[in-house]
């Protein structure tokens, strides 16, 4: 009990982390605006997270329970908001789950090996993580719109959304997030690994 209680603990601390990683993964406006930044922080976030737990545990599924922690609290946050009247698309959820459980899958396919999970499960995960939460931003109301009418609160003046002169930021460089996620998953998720063993 002790042991599962540790790994929800700290799963929900490291959510924080997660889920503020560069503050891109709730506000609609910047996480369209700054796409490539949000996949590269989301990516590196989930891999290092998830093979954390998954190696502490040994159990192929961790890092699914891992993205299912974090998907839950940032619904919670998003009803927070809405009941403060801000619209349904003012945060969206990030879709970290598929990615996790591609992560889970390489590592139950190549039989509980770490380094083959690291490369083959880091790589999935910067891969996929870029298109799935582009398709997810696709389903939301237009976020410029929603930048300009609903204001953060907390929203610093150097960050003051400015309407674009041509255009509108529907531009996002899907395939330059997903590579550049690609390429920082692997080798930062392995330092963690080798971290973990010290």
């Amino acid at each position: 009990t002790t042991h599962y209680l540790f790994i929800v603990v700290v799963a929900v601390n490291s959510t924080l982390l997660t889920i503020n990683a560069g503050d891109y993964i709730f506000y609609t406006d910047w996480a369209w605006t700054s796409f490539v930044v949000f996949s590269i922080s989301q990516s590196t976030m989930l891999v290092v997270g998830a093979i954390y737990y998954m190696l502490f545990t040994g159990v192929p599924g961790t890092a699914t329970y891992y993205a299912t922690i974090m998907t839950i609290y940032t619904w919670v946050a998003k009803g927070a908001w809405f009941a403060l009247g801000y619209p349904y698309d003012f945060i969206t959820v990030p879709v970290w789950i598929p990615s996790a459980m591609l992560l889970d899958l390489s590592y139950w396919a190549t039989r509980r090996n770490k380094h083959a999970a690291i490369l083959i499960g880091g790589t999935l995960v910067g891969l996929s993580l870029p298109l799935f939460n582009m398709i997810n931003l696709l389903t939301i109301r237009d976020p410029l719109e929603m930048a300009f009418k609903y204001p953060r609160p907390t929203l610093p003046p150097y960050m003051t959304p400015i309407e674009p002169q041509v255009g509108k930021f529907y531009n996002s460089p899907v395939a330059l997030g997903a590579g550049a996620g690609a390429v920082l998953s692997v080798p930062i998720a392995a330092l963690g690994a080798k971290l973990n063993t010290w």
